[in-house]
């Protein structure tokens, strides 16, 4: 394939030769010079599964290039294990490696004017962390996502790292004995790839499908397959193109295409980190998105999809029975997905998805039909209240109750309610509140996938409620409150809350509030006082600084 484009970056005119010396180290020949550079973001690394595989994608992926008239250049951006760090300290590192994997790969890409980018990730934070620095650097770009892992088996059950924690409360309670919890862990976690049911990794390559920045069908493939290093080869291909076309991130980053990634997320029973990262992708694409969009949505959008945690399946028993396309085509045929955004293929959503059918496979319960879905509506609600005078995201999939009043059980870290829990000091009826763990006071805005999962597994998931000003796992699932602004470090309501006050959640309202009369609470706020900051040096305290309030995605610029 030979390519008219001109390049852009730093090869070109007289003053460049030393530019040109120094690539020339790394391997550029003559005509290499008038070639378009791309940057290949690698984010492999050994320190989760999600990211095990990503040296081979990336190998393909140069080796592709190459062959394609462009010169490839591969650079390291870090990632953290969600899985690992969750229910300890490291976990506060987890959203603010968002920012720097979004900061790394703009930061190589401006500094050396790459003429494209290819972005390879696999753990939570790499996918939003990656669209974030397309969006900025607005050159033709693709996503190329490592993967999901396949399920883990015990017992005739199918099992994922959400097993594993559930297992916890379920040693805890007594259901199960320490040989049982330990065969759990060891056949949760088969091998690479990213956690398997719809929870964030796969909620967000789901999104990024829909948005049109990676390729049809990528998003649900597993990670140990060959045919995700075929689509790898094809998105080098498909860049190649977008490169000679100008094919622009802000061509795809439209208003249009992020009402199509929430409503994909609403129909798969997707991540409340959906919620938090398609805010901070919409910030650095400058589209006008608000987080009452997403309620917006939810009210048209059923829950098509029966995933795990909520559900049943994983993601790769819905790639088998046509994964997001199938999805997207249901939602294109009722009127809900916009046809006609452009995509990074340089076809639109509708050319995309022309020959998908929209019929739902027999045999099979993963993915229902629009007149017989899950839930006749989407399962992230947005609540307000005077707990949430900004807002919070609830799921509200997979639980009994939809209204629970009851009795605060108030800790100001996660650490605290942990221990509570194991304990057995929480019960039936009670509203347990983890606070000051928001994005600027934990800081980080933890995942609360411990405390919920010990919950479930001690057989209190339908009579208990949990609020926070973190977050929760994808792998979240029960009467759950999340991402309640404004936090308590800047003085949210939620830290005046005390031991047994009366809390009310309510799905069919969207309402989190407190019975405290507005002089009562104005009262408290006169005794209240801004905590110290927990670190004063280093990335987490920069984060600190920086951060904005969840309800605006929780960006840093």
């Amino acid at each position: 394939m030979s390519h008219n484009h001109k390049s852009k970056s730093i090869t070109g005119g007289v003053e460049r030769a030393p530019n040109r010396a120094m690539l020339r180290a790394v391997g550029f020949g003559d005509k290499d010079f008038e070639k378009p550079i791309i940057g290949v973001a690698n984010g492999y690394s050994t320190i989760t599964p999600c990211n095990l595989s990503l040296g081979k994608l990336a190998d393909a992926v140069i080796e592709t290039a190459k062959t394609e008239n462009l010169m490839p250049q591969v650079f390291g951006t870090i990632t953290v294990s969600d899985g690992i760090s969750m229910g300890t300290a490291g976990m506060k590192y987890s959203l603010i490696s968002r920012e720097v994997i979004a900061d790394s790969i703009e930061t190589v890409c401006q500094a050396q004017m790459m003429d494209g980018l290819i972005a390879i990730g696999g753990c939570d934070k790499n996918m939003p962390g990656a669209m974030i620095a397309i969006a900025r650097l607005d050159i033709p770009s693709i996503f190329v996502y490592g993967g999901t892992i396949k399920a883990g088996h015990h017992d005739g059950k199918d099992l994922t790292i959400v097993s594993a924690f559930e297992a916890v409360g379920e040693f805890i309670a007594g259901k199960i004995d320490e040989t049982e919890l330990g065969e759990v862990e060891r056949k949760a976690c088969p091998g690479a790839g990213s956690c398997g049911g719809m929870y964030t990794a796969n909620t967000m390559s789901s999104a990024i499908e829909a948005m049109g920045l990676s390729l049809p069908h990528s998003s649900t493939m597993a990670a140990e397959d060959y045919e995700k290093t075929e689509s790898a080869v094809e998105s080098a291909k498909v860049l190649a193109a977008a490169i000679e076309n100008n094919l622009l991130p802000s061509q795809i980053l439209t208003r249009k295409a992020f009402e199509n990634a929430i409503a994909v997320v609403m129909a798969t029973g997707g991540s409340t980190n959906a919620v938090l990262h398609l805010l901070a992708i919409a910030h650095s694409a400058k589209v006008e998105l608000k987080i009452d969009d997403f309620e917006e949505i939810r009210r048209k959008v059923p829950v098509l999809c029966d995933l795990k945690p909520s559900g049943k399946y994983v993601a790769t028993d819905l790639h088998k029975v046509g994964g997001i396309p199938l999805v997207m085509k249901i939602l294109l045929e009722k009127g809900i997905l916009h046809g006609d955004c452009l995509t990074i293929t340089g076809k639109t959503v509708a050319e995309n998805l022309e020959s998908v059918s929209a019929e739902i496979p027999e045999n099979q319960d993963i993915v229902r039909s629009w007149d017989t879905p899950l839930y006749a509506e989407g399962h992230l609600a947005i609540l307000r209240g005077n707990l949430a005078e900004e807002c919070a995201v609830a799921k509200i999939t997979g639980i009994k109750s939809r209204k629970i009043t009851g009795s605060a059980k108030v800790f100001d870290s996660e650490e605290e309610a942990m221990q509570a829990i194991i304990k057995r000091k929480i019960e039936s009826g009670d509203i347990v509140v983890i606070r000051y763990e928001g994005p600027k006071g934990g800081p980080g805005m933890r995942e609360m996938l411990a405390p919920t999962s010990a919950i479930i597994g001690l057989g209190l998931g339908d009579s208990v409620g949990l609020i926070t000003d973190g977050r929760f796992s994808g792998g979240t699932y029960g009467m759950v409150v999340g991402h309640v602004a404004p936090e308590a470090a800047v003085g949210g309501n939620i830290a005046l809350l005390k031991d047994g006050d009366l809390i009310t959640i309510d799905a069919d309202e969207k309402l989190l509030q407190v019975q405290l009369s507005e002089e009562e609470l104005a009262e408290r706020r006169k005794n209240w006082q801004p905590p110290a900051p927990r670190f004063t040096s280093g990335v987490i305290a920069k984060y600190a600084k920086l951060v904005s309030s969840s309800s605006r995605g929780a960006v840093t610029d």
